[in-house]
């Protein structure tokens, strides 16, 4: 220890030691920053971050020890031979690369240590070697004890720099990784250093050709600006591509990819920052709520990617016509929400709702046809009217359906006494459940093909209502309210009971899915439920597909996990529908065990003309290549779509470019048929969802 306190208190120039400290801290950071990177990335990538960390560390490791030895006070003339001296920063940074990448391979076992002793070991190795290309007039003797000292504390040192890194304590624990790799620099050299006696001989002299203090400090200060170079590159690089990524995230999880406007959750993170400090005099808030008049005629007269056109359009009007203090958003389907802040009152808010209208009743030119739809728009305020956010946009809802039930008006502002559209409402929840009990209620069925040979797989069964008086009413009307008066809990067991009595009876054994709505999910009773009906239809378990949305999982995770887990225990498979249109697509692919993945419609008619909704379907159909999880694309109206999505290899599609829902009696020749495929085949789903 005495022998110690003197090498370093004595024997080293102080000036030297501060600027080796210096230089052996920011790059000791820098290292354990790109290593942290190493084991988050994979492919190519990961070894641009390897060879950066490796070099930024052998480097960092060999300018400290040189920068330390020309401050060494040597009891004899000394300097530096060539060869040697760049053979020892050869090997601090090709040891770092290769301890790194060691501890890189595995996340938990011993290799992650192993890897940072080869590193430790390495700071030792060229240290030894550099003081080989040191040449003095002088006997140079060892310590032993020394030196296999040193060799202790680089291994043991470097082992904890992986460690650390690899299996962090704290959020900080990769930032302090940077400690151990110091402690393993420092202690080398001068536990090396103190094993180092020097005994002065005058016969010996010191070759020409090594070099000299002068110019080992203008290498050294050259590798120093190396250092600093890459690692502010790097710094830069790494922080501009993230905030990029982050920003690019953040804006598709917060627009509409078709219209580019801002979604639904947009729209609550705007509503609850503009209804803030409201009390204040002059400040309030008024929303214009609205849908498209003739919107599902353009659907099913000229297929959905005429009614996305005119989506298209009608969104880039409204981005144009806002103003300051203004914002538009698509909240579903043909639905949109318009928000007023600080508006002077009914006047102001009178003129933005017709300068609305103008813009949405202009034609959209489309493959050559002119297409025309109208709206109507309703209106709230807050606080004057609304209380709470959910107040406000639900009292323009209302106004809006009071706006399209009033002859001659076309924008309506909310009023306690259209209240009265609510009890309409419940009156057609009680004709719901009269007519389930009459039979009015039936199955269609939609053809699900392969991209590649174009053959049927199966079918997408769609729930209608043919109301006596009424007609057909569109399921966006009445599952709504189904939902929101529990009748869904009803419905939806019928659907699934009767799905299953239907494929049961079928020829051909094809499996067969049921769209389970949110709140029959969250019903403890669910599995049974699923269990006995299997039991009374005959119904093979294998055969039976539940299609699930993330509405359903978002609001109890933990317990749709374990529904889920119980329903796959009976054999029944588990697909996720609409994906990409929930809140948290990735993570629930994570947590959860599906068996198939549903593109929504909504990104597929996008996929040729739209790079965002292009990108996102071919990311989906990679991560569910990735977890070997089947994928159906939802939505494809043109050969392009079908193109496309061959192209990135995703298997199944349905839309109207194969044909419309069928009743049951136009679909026997798939399900009967003697040619038809065979068991454990293709799926038919059943929808009680909105979008059905």
């Amino acid at each position: 220890m005495p022998r110690l306190l003197t090498c370093i208190v004595a024997e080293h120039s102080w000036p030297h030691l501060i600027f080796a400290t210096v230089i052996c801290l920011l790059g000791s950071l820098l290292t354990v920053r790109l290593f942290s990177r190493v084991r988050r990335t994979q492919g190519l990538q990961r070894f641009n971050w390897l060879f950066l960390s490796g070099f930024v560390g052998g480097a960092t490791i060999w300018t400290t020890h040189f920068i330390a030895m020309l401050g060494f006070r040597a009891p004899a003339l000394s300097g530096y031979e060539p060869d040697l001296t760049m053979l020892s920063l050869f090997i601090g940074i090709a040891s770092t690369m290769i301890g790194f990448t060691v501890a890189s391979m595995r996340s938990r076992d011993a290799l992650v240590e192993a890897g940072g002793a080869i590193v430790g070991l390495g700071v030792a190795a060229m240290h030894y070697v550099g003081i080989a290309g040191y040449r003095v007039a002088g006997d140079i003797q060892w310590s032993s004890v020394y030196v296999i000292c040193s060799l202790i504390a680089s291994a043991g040192f470097g082992a904890f720099v992986t460690s650390r890194v690899a299996r962090p304590t704290t959020r900080f624990s990769p930032v302090a990784a940077a400690l151990p790799l110091i402690l393993a620099i420092v202690s080398t050299h001068f536990l090396g250093m103190a094993g180092m006696t020097i005994v002065p001989d005058a016969t010996m002299s010191v070759p020409r050709e090594i070099l000299s203090v002068g110019v080992m400090t203008s290498l050294v200060g050259a590798v120093m600006i190396i250092i600093l170079l890459l690692g502010a590159s790097t710094y830069i690089i790494d922080m501009q591509s993230t905030e990029a990524a982050v920003a690019r995230y953040r804006h598709l999880s917060l627009h509409d990819p078709l219209t580019n406007l801002a979604n639904r959750s947009a729209l609550n993170e705007h509503l609850a920052t503009a209804t803030k400090n409201t009390h204040e005099i002059g400040r309030n808030v008024a929303v214009l709520c609205f849908d498209l008049d003739r919107f599902k005629e353009i659907n099913d007269v000229h297929g959905h990617a005429a009614g996305d056109a005119v989506l298209r359009a009608i969104g880039e009007r409204l981005a144009k016509v806002m103003q300051k203090g203004q914002f538009a958003a698509r909240v579903g389907g043909d639905e949109f929400v318009v928000v007023m802040r600080d508006h002077a009152g009914r006047s102001e808010a009178r003129s933005i709702a017709q300068r609305l209208l103008d813009e949405i009743e202009r034609p959209v030119e489309w493959n050559g046809q002119s297409l025309s739809v109208g709206s109507s728009i309703g209106i709230s305020s807050f606080p004057d009217r609304a209380r709470t956010v959910d107040d406000l946009l639900s009292q323009a809802d209302v106004a809006m359906y009071r706006a399209k039930a009033t002859a001659g008006s076309s924008i309506c502002f909310y009023d306690p006494s259209m209240d009265e559209a609510a009890r309409e409402r419940s009156a057609l929840a009680i004709e719901m459940r009269e007519g389930l009990k009459k039979g009015e209620f039936e199955l269609f069925y939609q053809q699900q093909n392969d991209t590649v040979t174009r053959e049927v797989l199966g079918f997408e069964a769609l729930l209608r209502w043919k109301h006596p008086t009424r007609g057909y009413i569109s399921p966006a009307e009445f599952i709504p309210i189904a939902e929101k008066t529990g009748f869904i809990m009803e419905l939806g067991e019928w659907v699934l009971r009767s799905a299953c009595v239907e494929a049961a009876s079928w020829k051909n054994p094809l499996t067969i899915a049921v769209n389970v709505a949110a709140q029959q999910l969250a019903d403890s009773r669910l599995p049974q439920i699923v269990h006995q009906i299997l039991m009374e239809t005959g119904l093979a378990a294998a055969r039976l597909e539940l299609e699930i949305t993330e509405s359903g999982i978002i609001a109890d995770h933990g317990h749709a996990l374990n529904a889920i887990r119980r329903l796959k225990a009976l054999g029944v498979k588990v697909a996720m529908d609409d994906y990409g249109t929930g809140y948290s697509s990735l993570s629930t692919l994570q947590s959860f065990p599906f068996d198939k993945i549903k593109i929504d419609r909504a990104f597929v008619d996008g996929v040729v003309t739209n790079k965002q909704s292009a990108a996102i379907v071919r990311s989906t159909l990679i991560l569910a290549q990735s977890l070997d999880i089947p994928v159906l694309a939802e939505g494809v109206e043109r050969e392009e779509h079908v193109d496309f999505l061959r192209r990135e290899g995703c298997l199944q599609v349905q839309g109207f470019l194969f044909g419309k829902p069928m009743p049951r009696p136009d679909i026997e020749a798939f399900v009967n048929a003697d040619n038809t495929v065979a068991a454990g085949g293709p799926a038919v789903a059943a929808k009680t969802d909105a979008a059905a």
